[in-house]
């Protein structure tokens, strides 16, 4: 018996050496798993191995923003000499955005939207905004918003986030560290440009939405940060999937040059002018870990109650969302929030009943799963179909501190061949002449995404059907618009 400690000992040592070995060989056939795999896709290119020279984190911080358009303009400068002007061969096709020549070349287009810019109104400016894209975007996703917020006599301020508008290979040397030090750039400003005695509004696409909620945030701990009164947010992604947190290993092969291919998630044809296809595993872990220090810093503020001076967040969001997570809006964020005139507004899945059959069970109530009962802290507000037996759609409202719902007739329908909003649509309005399903000009931009509709063997295509399956507009934009215009104004200064 004297001896049973030492044998106990013996015995989980021996345990966790086997344990040891089995992670170990578990590790390394995925390894070579995810090696074998990588090098089975398309070959990289100019574009994919091409690095921006990025302000860092310290250069940011001490930058005015015309100096970060100077360095804008060397960068895109260093892309055209390196990357554009050297494509050649099979690279040379009418959709390759990085060769002059073709439909889809961004500097044949005026104004170049893959590049930070600010919005004046006519008159005395009577609010600032900044206006932050999402990842693999550019600063085009949020023009429509920020014409709008000019048109109520705000300036408005839209940086192209560090990585962005450029190449895909730039996203793999940046952090977002770098795209918060962005943010706080561009609230400079817009202060300078409008003053501090008017409102300040952030609002954020996607991985923009995470970064306008972190900086308000951060502002409720430091003075030297301007503090926003309102936060508008369109797909925000306050959580994502749980392979964004693994990422990182799955990139680990890339430290070898011979497996360059591993650092990608995905490599795709360049043929959107203005957001990248491609994605880099950087990518994917850099916004993971934005959503993390997010997600602890919003938990960690709540247990302390020092949520109560933050701005009332306006947030749209639609059910079925395969980029961010929708629970993660709800309980991560919404949930967490005090009694400050915040609104979240769901948009549902089509429930006609000619969809019905093509839908998992669980998608017919995915609303009411997701969010807790009433009462609330905050009003929701959600788009649906009048009945099973229509495409005519209501609001329902749900006030904060209200059990009573009241249903509103919408006068948009959905349209008849759409069975749900996508994450990529919601910033996007029906005549938009890139993403729109009724482009105002189509083709101005030598592509009209939101109308191609393909039909035939889906092994002869270059690119994902979920590219082309994906609804790249929003038939409620009319509607969004309106709910944010209701905020315009209507804060505290």
């Amino acid at each position: 018996m004297a001896n049973l400690p030492w044998r106990v000992s013996v015995r989980l040592i021996a345990l966790a050496k086997k344990t040891g070995m089995v992670v170990g060989i578990v590790l390394v056939v995925l390894l070579a798993v995810r090696v074998y795999l990588s090098q089975q896709g398309p070959e990289l290119h100019l574009w994919h191995t091409w690095r921006a020279d990025e302000m860092s984190v310290r250069e940011l911080d001490n930058a005015d923003f015309a100096g970060y358009l100077a360095r804008e303009k060397a960068i895109f400068s260093d892309l055209d000499n390196a990357v554009t002007a050297k494509t050649a061969g099979e690279e040379q096709t009418p959709l390759n955005r990085y060769y002059r020549q073709s439909l889809v070349w961004p500097g044949q287009f005026a104004p170049d939207a893959n590049r930070s810019f600010v919005l004046m109104p006519a008159g005395k400016p009577r609010g600032a905004v900044v206006l932050l894209h999402g990842l693999t975007d550019s600063p085009y996703s949020v023009r429509r918003l920020a014409v709008n917020y000019q048109q109520h006599g705000f300036v408005a301020v839209v940086p192209r986030l560090p990585g962005h508008g450029t190449a895909p290979g730039a996203l793999t040397d940046v952090d977002w560290e770098m795209w918060l030090a962005a943010t706080r750039l561009a609230v400079r400003e817009a202060t300078r440009l409008a003053g501090e005695a008017v409102p300040l509004h952030l609002v954020g696409y996607s991985n923009g939405g995470a970064l306008a909620m972190k900086y308000a945030l951060d502002a409720l701990d430091a003075p030297a940060l301007r503090k926003p009164q309102q936060v508008i947010l369109l797909s925000p992604m306050i959580g994502v999937t749980a392979f964004a947190r693994f990422a990182g290993f799955a990139g680990l092969p890339a430290l070898l040059p011979p497996f360059a291919k591993a650092a990608w998630l995905n490599i795709s044809p360049e043929y959107n002018p203005y957001k990248y296809n491609s994605f880099p595993v950087n990518a994917a872990r850099q916004s993971w870990l934005l959503t993390k220090a997010l997600q602890e810093q919003i938990g960690r503020a709540a247990r302390e109650n020092r949520l109560a001076n933050l701005p009332p967040v306006l947030a749209f969001q639609s059910v079925m969302d395969s980029t961010v997570s929708t629970r993660a809006v709800v309980s991560g964020l919404f949930d967490q929030l005090p009694a400050n005139g915040s609104e979240l507004v769901m948009f549902d899945i089509n429930q006609a009943a000619s969809f019905r059959p093509l839908f998992k069970p669980s998608s017919w109530t995915a609303t009411t799963a997701l969010l807790p009962v009433a009462q609330r802290r905050y009003s929701v507000t959600i788009i649906t179909n009048a009945s099973e037996h229509t495409f005519s759609t209501v609001v329902k409202i749900t006030p904060a501190g209200r059990t009573q719902e009241t249903v509103v007739p919408l006068a948009q329908s959905w349209p008849q061949d759409v069975y749900s909003l996508s994450h990529v649509a919601v910033p996007f309005p029906p005549d938009d002449d890139l993403y729109g399903r009724e482009p105002g000009v189509k083709n101005r931009y030598g592509i009209s995404l939101g109308t191609i509709a393909l039909w035939g063997e889906t092994s002869v295509l270059s690119v994902g059907k979920e590219a082309l399956m994906r609804v790249t507009s929003n038939p409620f934009y009319d509607f969004m618009q309106e709910r944010i215009n209701s905020r315009i104004g209507d804060e505290k200064k």
